[in-house]
C-alpha cells in the first residue's frame, strides 16, 4: 500500500503568524493533530504538530502571544504520494516524528500520521475489545 492511499487529503495551511490558540482551534475543529506551516517570506514549507503547542502551554507561554512560526520545525522530511506505508514508517521512526507532508510536483498534497499507517495495517473490522479474551 501508497502513502497516497492512506494519507489524509485535508491540509491545514497556516501561516508564521499565527498564533498558537488560532493554530489549535483550527486543527481541532478539523481534527487533525498537525498544520502546515508557509512561510513565504522565508520560501519554504514546516509543519506544526499538536506536540509542538502542548510544549510551549507546558512550559507557561501564553497561546495568544506566541506564534506558530517561533514553533514550526522547518527541517521537515518530506514524503512523496508513491512511497510505500513501509518507508514512510521507517522515516517517522528514524525521526522521531509522527507526521509527514505529502509533496507532489505542485506542493502539498497531504499528511500522513502514524494513525493513517496504523489504520491501512490494521484488520478490516476488528475492534480491540474483540481480540482480547
Amino acid at each position: 500500500m501508497l502513502v497516497r492511499d492512506a494519507m489524509s487529503t485535508v491540509v491545514l495551511t497556516i501561516g508564521p503568524a499565527h498564533t498558537l490558540r488560532q493554530a489549535a482551534r483550527l486543527m481541532a475543529a478539523r481534527r487533525i493533530g498537525a498544520a502546515v506551516v508557509l512561510d513565504t517570506d522565508a520560501g519554504g514549507l514546516g509543519i506544526l504538530t499538536e506536540r509542538d503547542i502542548l510544549t510551549s502551554v507546558g512550559l507557561g507561554q501564553d497561546p495568544d502571544l506566541e506564534i506558530a512560526g517561533t514553533h514550526t520545525t522547518t527541517d521537515v522530511v518530506f514524503a512523496a504520494p508513491s512511497w510505500t506505508l513501509e518507508e514512510a514508517a521507517e522515516a517517522m521512526t528514524h525521526g522521531g516524528f509522527r507526521h509527514l507532508i505529502v509533496l507532489d510536483d505542485d506542493g502539498p498534497v497531504g499528511i500522513v500520521s502514524v494513525r493513517d499507517i496504523i489504520r491501512c495495517w490494521a484488520p478490516a473490522g476488528r475492534h480491540p475489545a474483540t481480540l482480547a479474551g
